[in-house]
């Protein structure tokens, strides 16, 4: 929270209410003194993390992309490395968030069988929207971009 509370004053923006937290960080909503819309704001915890999830928004950023196969996808607005926090726009469902566990453009080594049990525990979490979702990450891997950290939180359909 000290490096979020760092970061809105230095952009002078307003902290509202909490959108998300988990072990890597936490995400607050901002408000611009200035400007009466919202926007994210994520404090990573780890440094490695807030590198990888910065450089898949600079990548998306790169390449104009805003939505992936209907998918909404934020926008990353400004970068504070010495606090290691990301400002994003906030989008609505159906979105695809949360690139700290991401890799950029060669997908990590694993056993077989802890693929096997990560996509037997994909499966399970997303049920029969599971082949949607494969479609979305096969999309994110054209980019370059490997999405392992998925759940029905981060890839959130629109009901």
């Amino acid at each position: 929270m000290q490096n979020v509370r760092a970061y809105a004053s230095e952009r002078q923006l307003q902290i509202a209410e909490r959108l998300g937290s988990g072990k890597d960080g936490i995400v607050l909503v901002g408000r611009s003194m200035a400007d009466p819309a919202r926007v994210a704001i994520k404090a990573h915890r780890f440094t490695e993390l807030y590198l990888r999830e910065k450089a898949v928004y600079q990548r998306l950023e790169k390449m104009a992309v805003i939505t992936v196969l209907g998918f909404n996808v934020p926008q990353l607005l400004a970068a504070h490395d010495a606090l290691q926090v990301l400002e994003m726009t906030i989008v609505k469902r159906p979105f695809v968030l949360d690139f700290a566990g991401a890799y950029l453009d060669v997908r990590p080594e694993f056993p077989a069988d802890v693929w096997a049990d990560w996509e037997a525990e994909k499966r399970e979490q997303f049920e029969g929207r599971w082949p949607r979702v494969e479609k979305v990450l096969a999309a994110f891997e054209e980019m370059g971009i490997y999405l392992l950290d998925v759940s029905p939180s981060n890839v959130a359909f629109l009901d």
